[in-house]
């Protein structure tokens, strides 16, 4: 009785992959359950002839796939639109385009890994280095130019003396009888064991320290340590004033650029006139670039309704009288110097063509709130041709 507990199968060899082929088809029809069959190389339809069923690993790497996808979606969204909301150049608060990279990056990542932990963990029941077909002449010679078949004794079926007759009976050799291996305890805790991780810590701290804090510093790897350039802020041994950052030589003006007169929100810029026409692409440009830095303080239609409301200190409405009578110019130099208050300048964010785009665009939503009757006479004329036109 102790050894069937022990004996784990019964293997037989075989020469030719049609007769493996044939044998696991007459395994299968005689009706063992469990069995497997070992070849040096991938054998063509031999799924087939064993009748294996579908792996069922493709449900967990769908399952895990969705949950990667939706976890890291529900937690940009909370990170970014619950617990600690930013607005960043005008955009909403969860711009799904901008995380589509990254959720297809984890969902891949997250479904492969799982995966491979599943088909180690249970498929294969690892970590488990004490299979019975281990150091077995069944084993290295189906890993070398042979072929088997072994029946494991937990089939319902298993007897040993018939297992061993109908292998035979199917043209197998060297049949062998595969007992399980006697159960070994590893103490975790050896003392040996223990001094063994410690020298390996020992080592690889060190091996690590020296390779990145000194060898990476030695010729040749230290080419980039020493450059002749001079560093911002750094004090130059070159130049008379001791200061490495130039300015600009007086009196040049860097290619082009068109220098800006004013300097202050409060000059006086009635005659600064605006050099483009509002064309459809000059309003697209406005709109844009509003949108991107104007919106978030003023609102996306100049009403000063803020989305930093409650953040930051809301802008004010662009609607007013008074910002409806300033020129251009007076809007292009807020735009370009700041204003009195908390609003910085925008001259380093945008181009000069670009602040004039806006200038342009907040023209058209201050039109679009206070209209003119010249407005309803010539919506109606727009109106009356697109009738006549459909007739």
């Amino acid at each position: 009785m102790a050894d069937e507990k022990k004996l784990f199968g019964v293997a037989a060899l075989f020469d030719t992959a049609d007769e493996i082929f044939n044998a696991a088809k007459k395994v299968n029809e005689a009706g063992f359950k469990n069995y497997d069959v070992n070849t040096p190389y991938p054998i063509h339809g031999i799924e087939r002839a064993m009748k294996l069923k579908s792996s069922k690993l493709g449900y967990v790497t769908l399952f895990f796939g969705f949950f990667g996808a939706s976890s890291i979606l529900f937690f940009m969204w909370w990170a970014l639109a619950v617990n600690y909301p930013l607005v960043i150049g005008g955009k909403p608060y969860f711009p799904l385009p901008a995380f589509v990279p990254i959720t297809f990056e984890f969902t891949v990542l997250n479904a492969v890994v799982s995966t491979f932990i599943a088909m180690i963990a249970i498929v294969f029941n690892l970590p488990f280095n004490a299979h019975p077909l281990h150091d077995t002449n069944y084993m290295k010679n189906v890993t070398s130019d042979k072929y088997g078949v072994v029946i494991e004794s937990d089939d319902p079926q298993f007897d040993e003396n018939k297992v061993t007759e109908f292998l035979k009976s199917l043209g197998g050799k060297s049949i062998e009888l595969i007992h399980n291996p006697e159960p070994k305890i590893l103490k975790a805790f050896e003392p040996k064991f223990v001094v063994f991780l410690i020298i390996v810590a020992i080592i690889t701290s060190a091996s690590t320290y020296v390779t990145l804090n000194k060898f990476m510093y030695l010729p040749p790897f230290d080419f980039m340590l020493n450059q002749n350039k001079g560093s911002a802020q750094a004090e130059s041994t070159f130049f008379r004033d001791k200061r490495e950052m130039r300015e600009p030589a007086k009196g040049t003006v860097a290619r082009g650029f068109i220098p800006y007169a004013f300097n202050d929100p409060a000059d006086t810029t009635e005659f600064y006139s605006d050099p483009l026409l509002p064309t459809k692409k000059v309003l697209k440009l406005g709109q844009r670039k509003f949108l991107t830095f104007c919106s978030p303080c003023h609102g996306n239609y100049a009403d000063g309704n803020s989305r930093l409301r409650g953040f930051f200190p809301p802008g004010p409405t662009l609607h007013s009288a008074k910002v409806i009578g300033y020129s251009d110019g007076q809007i292009y130099n807020i735009i370009t110097n700041g204003m009195q208050g908390i609003m910085p300048s925008y001259a380093y964010q945008t181009t000069r063509d670009e602040r004039w785009a806006i200038v342009n665009y907040i023209r058209v939503l201050q039109r679009a709130q206070n209209p003119k009757p010249s407005d309803f006479s010539a919506i109606s004329e727009l109106i009356k041709e697109s009738g006549n036109a459909s007739n």
